[in-house]
């Protein structure tokens, strides 16, 4: 079976080298091949981590291989390097043995010898040989390779923070996630949750002090068949990603906008907030993304939102008629990078030439939605000054009708003297955000 695990695994990380997200070519995989259990969760380990320490990885195999074999091969490697550096609950031998079988069964038997005496010579070491492989490279590049990460990520975070919060940023990015969920109370009460999971053999805690906020301490299953899935008692959401719609605070009877709403999240969490009384606009351009959003509508029992598909860039059907309106923009994802796992390996500075202005955009047009003296909250998952709080700097340079509006004091994320509030994942153990006030005087 764990051979059959490794199979899988090698299929995806396939996919994923060939133009594949990862987490598309993990669920290809799991849905085609339908692993359960202990399978299940070895297959999707196995993926994730090879794909987010691929740096450390490669450097290791250039160091091992006189001359890099072929793709399939180098994937094997990276998987079975993987098992041995990472996975202290896989036995030395098995990590070893399966990688070799692994390369026969693929049609490649004649480098069985060289993947079997590379696992090997990585086994005999006394010393990391990472250590030796990187000591001549410049700084930011032996924290590349070590933790895994591009050079200009490291570059980035070095430019804000001290080498000590970035080792410890690196090293929490490369967590597997946790799986934070959100209580639906219109359908249950946290006890209640508890006591479901808890029956069906699973550990849920609360997230003091964030109100639905709950946390799962394992799951080998589909969220599908889970307690409470289909009768719409939780949600999967991060607790960073929570704080923003209690930032925004909706009330009950108030017109609510989600300006890039799929795929419905926040929306949902919104119209918790509201107790389903009033109106909650949910819109993107997205008609795939958005059906997302309406099956979690409904399988939420929400009746206050409803649904249009269009461009909030450019769109102009909401002028004035939101009290409050949440632009959740499209994002670099730097502060989500261990939840995703192939998002560090896709170029940044190419990312923000594309999104800053559609950012900038977005803003522009959708504080048009607003009614006066209503309320914007602009939120990102990146910790990117450029599409943080240079956006917000810009934005008020041209509209000085708007301000930043700090959180009431007693919020529980700390805000910046300028008012916005920017999450750190080595310093508040959740998902980088940032997330800001803007208030609307006329």
């Amino acid at each position: 079976m764990e051979l059959r695990a490794r199979r899988l695994a090698l299929d995806a990380l396939d996919r994923a080298a060939k133009g594949a997200y990862a987490d598309v070519a993990l669920h290809q995989v799991l849905q085609r091949y339908a692993p359960d259990g202990s399978d299940r969760t070895l297959v999707t380990e196995l993926v994730y981590g090879t794909i987010r320490q691929q740096r450390t990885l490669d450097t290791l195999i250039q160091g091992f291989c006189r001359q890099l074999p072929p793709l399939p091969v180098q994937l094997v490697l990276r998987l079975g390097l993987y098992q041995l550096r990472y996975l202290d609950r896989i036995p030395t031998h098995a990590a070893v043995h399966s990688s070799v079988e692994l390369v026969k069964e693929i049609g490649l038997g004649g480098f069985a010898k060289l993947v079997n005496g590379v696992l090997r010579r990585y086994t005999r070491s006394t010393l990391d040989p990472l250590d030796a492989l990187i000591a001549d490279l410049p700084l930011i590049s032996q924290l590349g390779c070590r933790y895994s990460f591009p050079d200009e990520l490291i570059t980035s975070w070095l430019e804000r923070l001290p080498l000590q919060e970035c080792t410890a940023l690196c090293q929490w990015f490369n967590q597997p996630p946790r799986l934070d969920l959100r209580l639906n109370p219109l359908r249950t009460t946290a006890d209640q949750l508890i006591a479901d999971f808890e029956t069906a053999g699973y550990g849920l805690q609360p997230i003091p002090p964030l109100p639905q906020g709950l946390v799962l301490s394992h799951c080998g299953q589909s969220m599908q068949a889970l307690p409470g899935y289909a009768a719409g008692h939780w949600s999967v959401q991060d607790r960073a990603a929570q704080w923003v719609s209690h930032l925004l605070d909706p009330q009950p009877g108030e017109v609510v906008i989600d300006a890039c709403a799929a795929p419905g999240g926040k929306t949902t969490h919104i119209a918790e907030l509201m107790g389903d009384q009033g109106r909650v606009i949910a819109c993107d351009r997205s008609p795939t993304r958005l059906r997302k959003l309406a099956q979690n509508r409904d399988r939420l029992g929400l009746k206050s939102i409803e649904i249009h598909t269009l461009d909030s860039a450019t769109a102009e059907n909401f002028a004035a008629v939101g009290d409050r309106v949440l632009l959740d923009v499209p994002c670099s994802g730097t502060g989500t990078l261990h939840r995703h796992a192939d998002a560090r390996w896709r170029p940044l500075k190419t990312r923000l030439a594309e999104l800053l202005p559609l950012q900038a955009q977005l803003l522009a047009t959708v504080c048009q939605w607003v009614k006066p003296h209503g309320l914007l909250v602009y939120a990102t998952c990146s910790l990117e000054p450029a599409e943080n709080e240079a956006q917000i700097q810009q934005f008020l340079a041209h509209h000085p009708q708007w301000h930043i509006e700090p959180p009431p004091p007693n919020f529980p994320l700390k805000a910046a003297p300028e008012g916005w509030i920017t999450v750190w994942p080595q310093r508040d153990d959740m998902d980088g955000f940032f997330m800001v006030r803007l208030r609307r005087d006329s």
